[in-house]
C-alpha cells in the first residue's frame, strides 16, 4: 500500500462531531505532551497562551482555548485549514477518495505528533517550532513514535509530502519518494504548498495504492522533468506548465 507524509497546517476548523478513539500510535503516548499543553492552557496566563499560540493579541487565542479532552473532535484531514487543504478540497471528494484519505495519509502535528487522516482531534494551536512546556514536539515524537512508525510502514511505500520541517518528527529510513516543483526552472516555495495538495488529491481520486502506479499517474498541469536518486531518497522534479 502507498502511505503519504504530510503536513499540518496553522488555520484549523472549529467544531466537529466525531467519535474519539485511538489515535496512531497510541493515546497514552501522547499523554505527557498533550498535558503539558492544558496546564499552560489552566494557568490563564495570557502572555504564555499567546506566545505557545504564535499571536500577538490574546483575543486571537479565544477560539483555540478549550479543553483537548472533553471538547468536540473531528478527523485531522478534515481539521487543518491552509494553502495544501485548500487545494486538496476534501469535502468535494467522492466518499471512496475520502475514506482512501482517512486510512492512507499520515499527518505531523505540532501537538498531537503523526496522525492518521480519519484520527479524531480537537481544535487547538500550536505554532511551528515552539515548545510545548519542557516538551520540544519534535525530539518528543522522534523519541517516541519512530520506532513504532518504522513498525507501522514496513511494508508499505512511503511519498513524502512534508515540508522540511516535518523531518524532525519522523526521519525516513527505508526507500522513499519526494516530490520538487519547478515554475520557470526555479523552485518553487510557498506554491509547493499548493501542489502537495493537488498532488494528494490526484492519489485519492485515482486510488493509488504503490509508487509504481503513482509513476504511470498524470497530473494536469505537471510534466516530469527528471528523477533523481540519492542513497534512500528518490526525489521526482516536475515542471508546472500551467
Amino acid at each position: 500500500m502507498l502511505k503519504i507524509l504530510f503536513s499540518p497546517s496553522e488555520g484549523k476548523k472549529s467544531g466537529g462531531c466525531e467519535e474519539k478513539k485511538e489515535l496512531l500510535g497510541s493515546n497514552k503516548a501522547r499523554e505527557e505532551i498533550l498535558n503539558a499543553y492544558m496546564n499552560i492552557l489552566n494557568t490563564h496566563n495570557e502572555e504564555e497562551i499567546s506566545k505557545l499560540f504564535g499571536f500577538k493579541k490574546f483575543t486571537d487565542c479565544k477560539p483555540y482555548i478549550c479543553n483537548l479532552f472533553s471538547s468536540p473532535v473531528m478527523c485531522a484531514i478534515e481539521r487543518y485549514q491552509g494553502v495544501a487543504y485548500d487545494y486538496l478540497e476534501f469535502d468535494s471528494l467522492h466518499e471512496k477518495a475520502q475514506e482512501y484519505l482517512k486510512k492512507n495519509t499520515i499527518i505531523f502535528s505540532n501537538l498531537y505528533g503523526p496522525l492518521l487522516g480519519g484520527d479524531t482531534i480537537a481544535n487547538y494551536k500550536v505554532q511551528q517550532g515552539n515548545s510545548i512546556g519542557t516538551f520540544a514536539p519534535d525530539k518528543f515524537y522522534s523519541e517516541r513514535f519512530t520506532y513504532q512508525l518504522d513498525l507501522f510502514l514496513a511494508k508499505d511505500d512511503i511519498l513524502d509530502l512534508r515540508a522540511g520541517y516535518y523531518d524532525k518528527f519522523y526521519k525516513v529510513t527505508k526507500p522513499y519518494t519526494t516530490l520538487k516543483f519547478l515554475k520557470d526552472g526555479k523552485v518553487v516555495s510557498h506554491w509547493a504548498k499548493a501542489y502537495r495538495g493537488l498532488v494528494l488529491r490526484e492519489i485519492a481520486k485515482h486510488n493509488i495504492n504503490s509508487m509504481a502506479e503513482f509513476m504511470a499517474l498524470e497530473i494536469e498541469g505537471l510534466n516530469v522533468k527528471e528523477i533523481q536518486v540519492i542513497k534512500n531518497k528518490t526525489e521526482i522534479i516536475y515542471n508546472i506548465v500551467n
